[in-house]
């Protein structure tokens, strides 16, 4: 059996014709010196971001894997698909269209993950520094964002980012359903696993539209979350002590102090 890569950059994609190859020698180029796949997965587009990965997965077919969905399925089960392929100890979400910046995973990576003492920690979630959304769509984030942590007490402030590093797998933990990708912080907290938010850059979309409207993302998020809500106070999976598992100290010193 081959060893874990260290990194998986998972990406998915849904029309973003003109961003595929861009993104793709940015992450080359940033990563250098780790020892990291990239696993795209395209959400059944209909321009030319099909054509686009395959080229992409021809030049690198040691580091480029590419999935591609029979039917339109969303970003949730795109990222279901990307994890199935997966091989990484880490995984680093991102989005297709350029917003995320791949200078920060190398930054976090080095500071955080490369030393080795990551103890119980799951999730490091990116918080936008800066915004380029107009002022509607961040004024809907502010509000949405606001009632989630008041709900779920995941403490996130900035859900909407796309931005994520997680340990593979926590990941592969979490249950499935539409749109889980929106709460990754509190399934991560729910599982036991450790969150933290990092400052990370928020750049302008390269090519194309944006996929979420206002309506889409109200009547969906607004099911999910008391679905999550439901789900996050029906108590911790146990942990064996036989595991090895880095959240097993600190889910021992909660029950000491239950006790």
């Amino acid at each position: 059996m081959s060893q874990p890569r260290q990194l998986s950059v998972l990406i998915p994609f849904y029309n973003e014709a003109g961003n595929v190859a861009p993104l793709l020698d940015e992450i080359h180029d940033a990563l250098a010196g780790i020892d990291y796949e990239i696993v795209c997965v395209n959400d059944c587009s209909d321009d030319a971001t099909g054509g686009e990965l395959e080229e992409a997965r021809r030049k690198a077919p040691k580091r480029i894997t590419v999935r591609t969905h029979v039917a339109r399925a969303g970003k949730s089960a795109a990222l279901m698909t990307g994890l199935r392929a997966v091989t990484g100890t880490w995984t680093q979400l991102l989005d297709g269209d350029g917003q995320n910046d791949i200078a920060d995973t190398r930054r976090v990576w080095d500071a955080v993950i490369a030393p080795g003492n990551t103890g119980p920690l799951g999730l490091i979630a990116g918080k936008r520094k800066s915004r380029n959304d107009s002022g509607f769509k961040w004024l809907q984030s502010r509000i949405a964002n606001g009632i989630r942590r008041f709900m779920l007490r995941d403490d996130a402030t900035d859900t909407g980012c796309g931005w994520k590093l997680m340990r593979t797998d926590a990941f592969r933990e979490l249950p499935y359903f539409a749109s889980m990708h929106r709460f990754l912080p509190a399934l991560m907290k729910r599982a036991g696993w450790e969150v933290r938010e990092e400052p990370v850059n928020d750049r302008r979309r390269w090519h194309g539209q944006s996929k979420y409207g206002f309506l889409g993302r109200l009547g969906a998020g607004a099911a999910d979350l008391f679905g999550v809500f439901w789900l996050v106070r029906r108590g911790q999976p146990g942990i064996a002590q036989e595991w090895n598992d880095p959240r097993a100290g600190a889910q021992s010193s909660v029950a000491k102090k239950s006790s």
